[in-house]
């Protein structure tokens, strides 16, 4: 007699004891012990069934049943502003409604909700614009904003910006901002592009400024006369149009001189091409880590006056030597002077330098610098009232991510308007007059979720402290311009979205806005993911994760588990706010590791140390150091799960992930193959010399040196003990893919096994998300069954289908 299959519906007492609250979960093992999911003594292994092709379609299709199982589960609000005589500020949102989603409108004032726009036009237009195709309940975007007007829409797709003109609905793809010529990772511009060489007109409608010949010419408009104000440009020490910036007064110009950059090319073969049957090259500028990045001089120029000639003044660099990063110009209000960022090359230091118009003397307004790194990831300056004289500066050098009100004209600090063993996460809005702060923050109170965001008001010399969020979850907050009102979108992973309408001045409530309901979707069989911490390394630090357990979840069974890692250290990755599903089942969201769960295993997601949004010491494990992915805080809370619950078979670990995924996955393997047993790799960065210069030179410094190596998949895959699969798009634009054909490399030199697919014509995500998912996804279901839990899977070149079409 068959088996019953293991991802049957479990009977009605056995349901309820494993729908144990990811709240009470987190709390420790009592609540758990009290709903029966924790045996007392080690259970005695139990087999699960083998699972057949339609238990593989159960869980590839279970987003796409599942997803539309919800109601008025809201999106963060965004704030429109009056729109039309008589009408109050407006706010709108995405939210899910039968059969899709829609976009609300709500009108602050008298609360009258409708909706945003008409969906079933904007679909069919379009898509005769080049969108896809799609009907109102299925457009694809999650945010849309309004123009000034309130008649043009705007929303991106496809990595690319959109506008749909309301009163005919006419859609266009809108042509890249400006005209700015193309960066490699924003440091080496693509000279085969053409630049915007101007002309950029005066604020006082006198002059055009343009570049003629790599030099910085001016046009006056009455009469049509060109002066050449520098003499000193060519190819390779050019003056960059694109950087002009005009002074207020129009007196001033100030643009950078650029010197270039390498230009590395990363070149990609197409190997099967839609269009024709011989392949194609493609090529990408791809700057890597140590190559020279474009070099950029500030220089200031004074325009003709009353009979003088224009002049140039030279600005001194010794406060900005070896430069990796320069923001754009930013004039103050009194056209005296004018300031910019500078990033150091190796991410140890960056200053906010004001130049002296008259002069062209720079000096340093705020210097920030750190042993390891300055988290670019997290900037954030604001100059009061647009002048100099006070600026608000985010800084981690007390230890933590906080905000500091600094002298614009000393450089000092004048104030540590924020302060604690907690994180600023964000700053919402600023408001000079009344010299409050809105900003966003988590790990502020002490019995909650250290990574849930809260937001608060603050004073700038850090008095009257409010907070403008209470309930016990994550919040998103949008505030009105005015600051009048703001919206407060809260959810937890076991929690539906609650939008509420509140009043800034006193925080009162104006209205629930929506409160998802998910009664269907648990209906179906939704278990929310058990919130689950441990200590970490030192003991001391409590680590946060996920658990996902199969719906069919036996307390009799001992279940191998899989990790899915991003240790990323430019965020924090466990889910904290409750929609599962994402854009597709391959990413990291709840469902893409439900739908492995139901294969037969325990899934879970876990922030190790080297993740953002703790401490600066917790984050800086990463330094240099990308190898170490958390490792030792992950096996230590696998170890605790375990421990807790005895069904978790920590002898057969696995893992997978995508891109810096990728390598942390591989990485397990050869630096801690006594616990990890088995990785899928989509897409890795496997050696950060190979990969982008951005991302890598923040987190492993500059120049490149030993660390580099040390971190390599490439140069330790020798090490490799357990099994390996790698998956790498040919067409990867973000991660270059000869990295993971050069682990293949090392891997067969090492006279090790393992499996790889090249999935041609995609992309960076490899056949996570588009094109071939199912067949990626169908591939690391078998593969995790096959050495973890010694299961074959079907034989699906045993089918007589039909050839595909097209």
């Amino acid at each position: 007699m068959r088996r019953r299959s293991f991802i049957a519906a479990l009977p009605a007492a056995a349901a309820a004891a494993h729908a144990v609250s990811a709240r009470a979960a987190a709390g420790g093992a009592e609540a758990a012990l009290a709903a029966g999911t924790v045996a007392t003594s080690q259970p005695a292994p139990a087999a699960g069934p083998v699972p057949t092709a339609a238990d593989y379609e159960r869980a590839l299709s279970l987003r796409d049943r599942w997803i539309g199982l919800t109601e008025n589960v809201a999106w963060p609000a965004i704030w429109a502003g009056p729109i039309g005589t008589g009408q109050g500020a407006r706010f709108h949102y995405r939210k899910t409604v039968p059969g899709g989603f829609q976009f609300v409108s709500v009108d602050a004032g008298t609360l009258e909700k409708k909706p945003a726009f008409d969906h079933d036009r904007l679909a069919v237009e379009w898509s005769k614009a080049g969108g896809p195709a799609a009907t109102g309940l299925t457009l694809p975007f999650e945010r849309v904003h309004f123009g000034d007007d309130g008649q043009t829409l705007r929303f991106e797709w496809d990595e690319a910006e959109w506008s749909c003109r309301l009163a005919d609905y006419t859609c266009k793809r809108e042509a890249e901002e400006g005209g700015r010529r193309p960066r490699g990772f924003g440091v080496v511009r693509d000279l085969a592009q053409p630049g915007d060489n101007g002309p950029k007109r005066s604020p006082d409608g006198r002059w055009e400024a343009l570049i003629q010949n790599q030099n910085l010419a001016l046009r006056e408009l009455t009469t049509g006369t060109v002066t050449v104000l520098s003499t000193d440009g060519s190819e390779g020490d050019f003056y960059d149009g694109e950087t002009i910036a005009w002074s207020p007064d129009s007196r001033k110009l100030a643009l950078y001189r650029v010197r270039p950059g390498y230009r590395r090319e990363v070149h990609k073969v197409e190997s099967s091409p839609k269009d024709q049957i011989e392949p194609k090259l493609h090529t990408q500028l791809y700057p890597k880590p140590g190559d020279a990045v474009d070099q950029e001089q500030p220089v200031l120029f004074h325009v003709p006056a009353a009979g003088a000639p224009g002049r140039q003044l030279a600005v001194d660099a010794a406060l900005f030597p070896n430069p990796y990063l320069m923001t754009d110009f930013e004039w103050r209000a009194d056209s005296a002077t004018v300031v910019f960022e500078y990033t150091r090359r190796g991410h140890q230091m960056v200053r906010v330098i004001e130049i002296d118009a008259a002069t062209g003397a720079p000096r340093a307004v705020v210097t920030e610098t750190a042993g390891t790194f300055v988290n670019n990831e997290r900037r954030f300056r604001h100059d009061v009232n647009k002048g100099g004289a006070e600026i608000i500066w985010l800084s981690e050098r007390d230890g933590w991510s906080h905000l500091y009100l600094i002298d614009g004209r000393t450089g000092k600090v004048k104030t540590q308007i924020t302060k604690g063993d907690w994180v600023v996460r964000h700053v919402a809005k600023v408001d000079d007059d009344k010299r409050q702060i809105y900003f966003a923050a988590s790990g502020m109170r002490p019995d909650e979720d250290p990574y849930f965001q809260h937001y608060y008001r603050v004073d700038f010399d850090g008095r009257n402290l409010v907070a403008l969020t209470t309930a016990d979850a994550y919040h998103d907050v949008s505030l009105s311009d005015d600051l009048a009102y703001y919206v407060d979108l809260h959810s937890r992973v076991d929690m539906a979205p609650v939008m509420e309408l509140r009043r800034t001045a006193d925080r009162s409530l104006v209205a629930e806005v929506e409160r998802g309901d998910i009664s269907r979707l648990l209906a179906a069989g939704f278990r929310p993911p058990e919130v689950f911490k441990a200590k970490g390394r030192d003991g001391k630090t409590d680590i946060w994760g996920v658990i996902v357990r199969p719906l069919g979840f036996d307390p009799g069974r001992r279940y191998p588990v899989i990790e899915n890692i991003y240790a990323g250290p430019h965020d924090s990755f466990v889910p904290k706010t409750f929609w599962p599903f994402g854009f597709h089942a391959g990413g990291d969201k709840v469902i893409g590791m439900q739908a492995l769960a139901e294969m037969g295993f325990v899934v879970a997601q876990i922030d190790g140390m080297g993740t953002m949004n703790r401490s600066k010491a917790f984050h800086d494990i990463c330094w240099k150091n990308l190898k170490d992915s958390g490792f030792p805080d992950r096996i230590n809370w696998w170890r605790a799960a375990a421990s807790q619950y005895p069904q978790l078979d920590i002898g057969r670990v696995g893992i997978y992930g995508g891109s810096a995924g990728g390598q942390s996955s591989l990485a397990a393997l050869l630096f801690h193959p006594d616990f990890y047993k088995a990785a899928f790799c989509y897409a890795g960065c496997h050696d950060n010399r190979m990969d982008k210069i951005s991302w890598n030179e923040q987190w492993m410094g500059w120049p490149v040196d030993a660390s580099y190596a040390q971190s390599s998949n490439v140069d330790n895959a020798w090490r490799l003990k357990g099994q390996v699969a790698l998956v790498v798009g040919e067409l990867d634009d973000n991660v270059d893919p000869s990295s993971t054909m050069q682990v293949v490399n090392a891997l067969i030199k090492a006279d090790k096994t393992f499996d790889l697919l090249v999935v041609p014509g995609e992309g960076h995500s490899a056949g996570r998300s588009t094109g071939p998912i199912r067949y990626a996804l169908r591939k690391q279901y078998g593969f995790f069954l096959k050495h973890l839990a010694a299961a074959e899977a079907p034989d699906w070149n045993a089918s007589t289908a039909g050839a595909p079409a097209g």
